[in-house]
C-alpha cells in the first residue's frame, strides 16, 4: 500500500517538520493517543470518498470498500510480519484484548481457565483475566520487569489456558522478556498474548508472540482502532452473540483502517530516526529531572525501555495539582496509570514497582519533539513543583 506522500512530497516533508508546540503549548502525552501522522490524515480523507459504503455489499461501492479494507489488514500483517487472514481490526484496543483474552480462555477451557499475566498489564487485561474467574498474577521487580524465571514457571502449572505479557510498559517505557516468556510457553503449550500497544511503531516488536494487540492512536493513527494479529494454530472460540464479522461484531470505520495502516507504514519506516532523537531527548530529561527537582523518584528501566516514555514522581504534591499546574503554564502532560489517567487514580503499575504513586507526571513524546520544547518543559518544571508544594503548605519540608 502507498502512501499519500508517495503521490504528493510534500506530505512526506510536512510529517518531517511536524510540531506539537501550538499557541504556545506544548504537547507531551502522546501515550495511546498520538497527533495524527499527515499521512494518516490524507488517507483518511481520501478514503471518505472511495471507502464510505459497507464492504460487506456486493455493489461496486462495497467491493472498493472492501478492497481498501483488505489493503489496510495486507499492509499491517506486512508490518508485524504476519499473514493478512491473521489479521483482525477490532473497535478500539481494549476490545482487541478483551476479545483476545476472552476468546482464548474459552477456546482452551478443556485445557484450563487460568491465565498468567503481569501485576503491570493494562487495566483491560486484568479486567478480562479476572472475567475468566482464574488470574495468577506474576510481580515485577523496582522497575517494573518481570522474572522470565518466574513467568516460567507460573506457566508449566497445570490448567493454564493463556498467558499475557506486555511488550513494553506505557507508563513507565520498561521492556518486558518477551523472548524468553515465548520459549517457555511454547514448551508449556501455552499461546502467549502479547500486548504491544505501546510498542508498536516505536520499536521491533520481534515475533515471540501468538496473538498481538496494538493500538492505532498510539503510532500516529486514528484513535479507536484497535489491532488484534492471531497465529494460525492458536484456538479461539467467541463467547459473544453470533454475526458476520466473528471476531468484532460490526466491523470497523474503513477510512480508520486505511489511515491506521498508512500511519503504521510511515512509523515504522522513520522509526530508527525517531528512536534516535526521541531517546536523547529521554536522556536528557532523566537526568535533568532528578538532579534538578528536589525529591522526585524516576522511575523504570534506564536501559531496556521504549525510547519516548517517562514518568517520575514527586513526593509532598497530588499529580493532579502538578498536572494543572503544567497545563495552565502551556504543558500537555499525562498523570495516574497509562489506561485509568482520567480517573486519576493511584497507579497500579508504580504500587507494583514499590514507587510513589502519587504526584505522578507521565511524558510519552510524540514524534517532532523538539529540543527546544523539552528544554522549555525543564526550565519551568522546578519552579511549578514548587509552587504546588507552596500552595499545599509544605513548601519547607
Amino acid at each position: 500500500m502507498s502512501s499519500p506522500s508517495d503521490r504528493d512530497p510534500a506530505a512526506g516533508s510536512a510529517a518531517a517538520a511536524v510540531t506539537h508546540a501550538t499557541a504556545g503549548r506544548v504537547v507531551l502525552d502522546a501515550g495511546g493517543r498520538a497527533p495524527l501522522l499527515p499521512e494518516a490524515r490524507s488517507a483518511f480523507l481520501e478514503a471518505l470518498d472511495q471507502g464510505w459504503a459497507d464492504p460487506r455489499r456486493l455493489h461496486a461501492e462495497g467491493r472498493r470498500a472492501r478492497m481498501l479494507l483488505d489493503g489496510a489488514r495486507e499492509a499491517i500483517a506486512a508490518s508485524v510480519g504476519a499473514r493478512t487472514p491473521e489479521v483482525d481490526l477490532a473497535p478500539s484496543h481494549t476490545a482487541a484484548l478483551h476479545g483476545a483474552v476472552r476468546s482464548v480462555a474459552r477456546g482452551r477451557r478443556r485445557t484450563g481457565s487460568q491465565v498468567v499475566v503481569s501485576a503491570v498489564e493494562r487495566a483491560a487485561v486484568l479486567n478480562a483475566a479476572d472475567f475468566t474467574g482464574d488470574r495468577a498474577t506474576v510481580g515485577v521487580d523496582r522497575y517494573g520487569q518481570v522474572d522470565a524465571q518466574e513467568f516460567s514457571a507460573a506457566l508449566a502449572r497445570p490448567g493454564v489456558a493463556l498467558a499475557a505479557l506486555q511488550h513494553a510498559n506505557g507508563e513507565v517505557g520498561t521492556l518486558q522478556p518477551v523472548g524468553a516468556v515465548h520459549d517457555a510457553a511454547r514448551t508449556a503449550g501455552v499461546p502467549l498474548l502479547v500486548d504491544a500497544g505501546a510498542s508498536l511503531g516505536h520499536v521491533d516488536v520481534g515475533d515471540a508472540w501468538d496473538l498481538l494487540a496494538a493500538d492505532a492512536g498510539d503510532w500516529g493513527g486514528p484513535g479507536g482502532l484497535g489491532v488484534l494479529v492471531t497465529r494460525s494454530g492458536v484456538r479461539r472460540s467467541p463467547d459473544w452473540p453470533e454475526d458476520e464479522d466473528r471476531w468484532f461484531p460490526g466491523g470497523v470505520s474503513v477510512p480508520a483502517a486505511l489511515a491506521a495502516a498508512v500511519a503504521l507504514q510511515v512509523a515504522v519506516s522513520t522509526r530508527s530516526r525517531d528512536d534516535a532523537a526521541r531517546r536523547a531527548l529521554v536522556d536528557t530529561l532523566r537526568s535533568r529531572v532528578a538532579a534538578e527537582v528536589p525529591d522526585v523518584d524516576v522511575v523504570g528501566h534506564p536501559v531496556d525501555r521504549l525510547p519516548h516514555v517517562l514518568t517520575f514522581s514527586c513526593l509532598y504534591v497530588e499529580g493532579e495539582a502538578l498536572l494543572a499546574a503544567l497545563d495552565a503554564r502551556g504543558f500537555a502532560v499525562g498523570s495516574g496509570s497509562a489506561c485509568t489517567s482520567s480517573a486519576l487514580e493511584p497507579s497500579h503499575v508504580l504500587a507494583a514497582m514499590g514507587a510513589l504513586t502519587h504526584g505522578n507526571i507521565r511524558l510519552a513524546l510524540p514524534r517532532g519533539t523538539s529540543a527546544q520544547d523539552v528544554e522549555r518543559f525543564l526550565a519551568e518544571l522546578p519552579g511549578i513543583v514548587v509552587g504546588v508544594r507552596q500552595a499545599w503548605g509544605v513548601g519547607g519540608l
